[in-house]
């Protein structure tokens, strides 16, 4: 008997050893492709020398001290090389150490913003979509819109939520020809339901990750949002925690949809899974509202700002722009989406392969004419996850996505060092264990 409390109490886990490049191997010597990059955390594969020198340089110097005593030169520096990549006139990073800290500050922030630059405001309250994930604190999970808030639900905010831009399952019916981005005015209907005067900030990730396997919103979706933002007074906030630095392509996925969000919550491929951190970076406009203003931020936690987390934050970055990783996964992303779709879609089980740069999704149906979802009970994310595994890949599952409950996902989020080889090699290994499994069904 174990004495560690995992979360899947009754699961029977691999046992990892050590990982190399885009590589895992457990304690039997079995190498696995991180298909999943644990969690689309590690961008930058395992064991990478410059971040390992980075942090064994830190950790020998100072790996702690509180930022409310204490700067240090990590976090001046990481800040300022934030500044130069981000959006627009995003330049203020605020670090904390994960992505449901990021959203929640955001969440915190977007409400004192408000008090800061009137005095008083009734402002408060943030929409999101339905088939999101935006973390599993009690705000962020207010925020989230997906299966994993329902166990909870007396303990969360009663904060709104809007239509998914699903394409694939279009809440409203909508095919591309004759789309009009319903999914996006429907944040307007909300606001008007709500009271502009209650809502502080709306936000969503430009594509999805966790919760709906890798949706692509429609091209103009973020601009309407933007707009509807403006003319209510409403801060936008832009959750890439999973999709940010790197990962769709763009060190920030936002950018390829041409529009400059109020907020930005980062974490994740941030510091590549070698150290905790997430970030809330903000527009100038924000942060000056609390400098005119009391000139504190009331929120903050014990490990925001580590000099640790932070100097290996300041080493991946430098990394993904010096070796141009954004890029590569851009080029092999797009090669990867079409292997996978020429060789998945044929299987009678795979309804639609999606995404963007390496932030891939593959949804499983029973019927791919109808759509029509396996049930719940079937258990075909989990069990497709551990043939795969069997097969030397991991990936990462997920449910829910027809109908809350049922219809089964997973996202395909390799390093993004991968290589066309590579990826090649991830296809084949996939390609047998769908083989494999198609005749379990």
């Amino acid at each position: 008997m174990s004495n560690v409390f995992y979360r899947a109490v009754n699961k029977e886990l691999l046992e990892v050893d050590y990982g190399e490049g885009i590589y895992l191997y457990d304690t039997a010597g079995k190498r696995y492709i991180d298909a999943a990059s644990g969690a689309a955390v590690s961008n930058l594969g395992h064991a990478h020398p410059v971040v390992l020198e980075a942090m064994m340089k830190q950790a020998g110097k100072v790996a702690f001290s509180h930022l409310s005593r204490w700067t240090s030169k990590p976090i001046q520096e990481l800040a300022d090389l934030v500044a130069e990549v981000a959006p627009g006139d995003l330049s203020k990073l605020y670090l904390v150490s994960g992505g449901s800290e990021a959203t929640e500050s955001a969440l915190k922030m977007a409400r004192q913003y408000y008090v800061e630059r009137d005095g008083q405001s009734s402002k408060y309250r943030i929409i999101s979509r339905w088939k999101s994930f935006h973390g599993n604190t009690l705000g962020a999970l207010s925020m989230t819109g997906d299966g994993r808030r329902k166990k909870y639900t007396p303990l969360l905010l009663d904060f709104p939520h809007i239509a998914p831009a699903y394409c694939y399952r279009c809440p409203f019916d909508k095919k591309p020809e004759s789309c009009g981005v319903e999914c996006a005015q429907d944040l307007e209907r909300c606001i008007k339901t709500e009271g502009a005067e209650y809502v502080a900030g709306f936000i969503s990730e430009p594509v999805g990750g966790a919760a709906c396997g890798a949706i692509v919103p429609h091209r103009n979706y973020s601009k309407i949002v933007r707009q509807i933002c403006d003319q209510y007074d409403i801060l936008m906030i832009d959750d890439e925690v999973m999709a940010g630095f790197g990962r769709t392509g763009s060190l920030f996925a936002i950018d390829d949809f041409e529009v400059v969000p109020d907020l930005i919550c980062a974490a994740k491929g941030m510091s590549a899974g070698y150290s905790p951190l997430g970030a809330v970076i903000a527009s100038q406009k924000i942060y000056d509202a609390f400098k005119q203003g009391s000139g504190v931020f009331v929120h903050g936690h014990t490990y925001g700002g580590n000099p640790l987390s932070a100097a290996v934050a300041l080493s991946v970055v430098r990394v993904l722009i010096k070796d141009k990783i954004a890029a590569n996964a851009r080029t092999v992303g797009a090669y990867l989406l079409n292997r996978l779709k020429e060789t998945l879609l044929r299987f009678p089980f795979v309804g639609d392969v999606r995404g963007k740069g390496l932030l891939l999704g593959v949804e499983i149906v029973k019927d791919k004419t109808s759509k029509e979802p396996y049930p719940l009970a079937k258990g075909m994310a989990a069990r497709l996850t551990q043939t795969l595994a069997e097969h030397g890949v991991i990936v990462y599952p997920g449910t829910g996505n027809a109908d809350g409950v049922n219809g089964d996902q997973f996202l395909v989020t390799p390093p993004l060092i991968l290589t066309k080889d590579q990826a090649d090699e991830l296809v084949a290994a996939m390609r047998d264990a769908f083989t494999a499994f198609g005749k379990t069904i």
